[in-house]
């Protein structure tokens, strides 16, 4: 017996979909060009966002080429270039420097784990619903703090041991800045200056590659007294780690559930949102759910080699746009350069100046801080300015763990509060009575109201935020009626508190000796009144198409 086995397109990876459909010599030229480049480009990055999170130069290196490689086999997008990101620096800092390494190890396989069960799950088109202050808060609050951790090293002030809390870490520095390195601070400002330039004058050779290599060329020239990658963390090693599991605590674990949680939401809404900036660029559809299984993927084996939480990086997936990549092949071959970079030219990473990867560091927190939305947010509706503004306070002050966690709680809250204030429920007898009487509409006047007969009509969504207005509504009569007619027509929505309310009123309408009738009730509210039973207790002829039709069998209960 054969047995046909066959993946859902939307768990399928791109390079599965773009090989069936033919890899011509030509796409992979595109694909070689691009992923050397973009390689090229993410060799400072890695280093720097190694360093600033708090663990050696190279796990930054190993954590782009695991992402590149392993990311690229599985991704939902055809652009998508992962490895390490800013948005990550803080927590692994905090991480690494409360649990060590394994404690970090541990956390990142934890959030591979989350990101994986969201994707299969299909939790990728819920992410889209993050709003976007919560998303502006955060990585507003993550630039700040970046651009405070890289003041040590921008100003050269050989601090050893900083501390991670933003007011304790500026109180340091205002202690120490006597001891600032002039040659530090000019290596450093020389370097941003040039990023900033180099930007506006040529897209393809990255700014941050050029300071790098010319910083680094002065330093060494002049010999000049500034502190180097090789100066503070030793040589950078030409190999690959060999694979290895970190030391399994259960108490670390039970610890790590919710740094992993904000891992998870920080890879998976930068990941998506990068894709969704691929698709835009292109006019291409990604996979949101294969693309979160990816990233876990990613993230449950990049510890494994000594790496770093890794996810969707915006910058270099539009690098690799616009320098021609048509498939994940070229993020395959961007992990593949950075390898033969390490095993030849790791001895010259060593000379790098700290200072210019500060340069390059503040620059990206600039870049991330998105101060033009930041401004613009503040003239939304006063749910989202609260939401901004708590989530990028708790971020710089208190921790980014509970910014998202307290900015999703906000959240969910405005939302509850906004479809409460769409929800109504009301009676509509007396108003349609008088349109009766005045003949203000025929569609009205026709339907003649009988005596004994109610009707009431609920908008929106009957949910727990809800459930007591329509409570209320029902308890305006003063006696009960033969008929409660419930009109549906505008009720989209319904939840297990609705269902609830409208089973209590059944109950009290039956001991009241009142029939109750439902017209224009939708699916979404049927299926859930079907598989709660209640349909069944109401009985089927009591649901009607339209209230007309339920005011024909009104009429004939009354006359009964």
């Amino acid at each position: 017996m054969k047995i046909n086995f066959k993946l859902p397109t939307d768990l399928t990876p791109k390079l599965i979909t773009i090989f069936k459909e033919g890899y011509s010599k030509q796409t992979f030229t595109a694909d070689l060009i691009s992923g050397v480049i973009i390689g090229i480009v993410a060799l400072p990055l890695a280093i720097a966002f190694g360093i600033a999170s708090g663990v050696k130069p190279e796990q930054g290196l190993f954590s782009a080429i695991i992402a590149g490689i392993v990311v690229s086999l599985f991704t939902g997008s055809r652009f998508q270039i992962s490895g390490p990101t800013g948005a990550f620096i803080v927590i692994i800092y905090g991480i690494v420097q409360q649990y060590g390494y394994d404690g970090l190890a541990i956390a990142t396989i934890l959030a591979g784990i989350f990101l994986v069960i969201l994707g299969l799950f299909r939790f990728g088109i819920l992410l889209r619903f993050i709003p976007y202050s919560l998303t502006i808060g955060f990585t507003s609050g993550i630039a700040v703090i970046i651009f405070s951790s890289q003041i040590n090293d921008l100003f050269g002030l050989n601090i050893k041991s900083l501390p991670a809390e933003f007011l304790d870490k500026w109180t340091v520095y205002f202690q120490n800045f006597d001891s600032y390195n002039i040659s530090a601070l000019a290596i450093g400002v020389v370097s941003l200056i040039l990023i900033f330039v180099w930007q506006r004058f040529n897209l393809k050779i990255p700014g941050s590659l050029v300071a790098l290599i010319v910083a680094t060329l002065v330093v060494q020239i002049f010999q000049l007294p500034v502190e180097t990658i090789g100066s503070k963390f030793g040589n950078v090693p030409n190999t690959f780690p060999a694979p290895s599991l970190p030391h399994l605590n259960w108490v670390v674990i039970t610890k790590m559930f919710s740094p992993a949680f904000t891992i998870a939401i920080l890879a998976a809404i930068e990941s998506l949102l990068s894709a969704v900036v691929a698709d835009g660029m292109m006019g291409t559809r990604h996979r949101s759910n294969m693309e979160l299984v990816a990233q876990g993927i990613g993230n449950m084996i990049s510890p494994i080699f000594s790496g770093i939480p890794v996810t969707g990086a915006i910058a270099r997936t539009a690098t690799n746009i616009k320098n021609g990549g048509k498939t994940p092949v070229a993020g395959i071959i961007h992990s593949i350069v950075l390898i033969l970079i390490m095993l030849f030219f790791a001895p010259y990473a060593s000379l790098i100046p700290l200072s210019a990867l500060a340069a390059i560091l503040i620059y990206i927190s600039y870049k991330m801080s998105e101060w033009q939305s930041f401004v613009k947010t503040f003239k939304a509706p006063i749910s989202d300015r609260v939401i901004l503004i708590n989530t990028f306070l708790l971020t710089v002050f208190v921790d980014l763990t509970v910014a998202i966690e307290v900015g999703l709680v906000f959240a969910a809250l405005s939302f509850i509060k906004k479809m409460s204030d769409v929800t109504e429920a009301r009676l509509l007898t007396e108003s349609m009575r008088a349109a009766e009487e005045g003949n203000d509409s025929i569609e009205i006047a026709s339907k003649e109201i009988p005596k004994g007969v109610e009707i009431f009509e609920v908008y929106g969504t009957l949910f727990f935020g809800a459930v007591d207005q329509f409570r209320e509504t029902i308890r305006q009569l003063e006696k009960a009626p033969k008929v409660i007619i419930l009109q549906t027509h505008h009720l989209l929505v319904i939840d297990g508190s609705g269902l609830k309310a409208l089973e209590d009123l059944f109950v009290q309408l039956q001991k009241e000796k009142t029939i109750l009738l439902v017209s224009g009730l939708h699916k979404q509210p049927m299926f859930e009144l079907i598989r709660a039973g209640l349909f069944d207790k109401i009985k089927e002829e009591n649901f009607f198409c339209d209230l007309d039709e339920a005011l024909v069998k009104a009429r004939r209960l009354i006359n009964e």
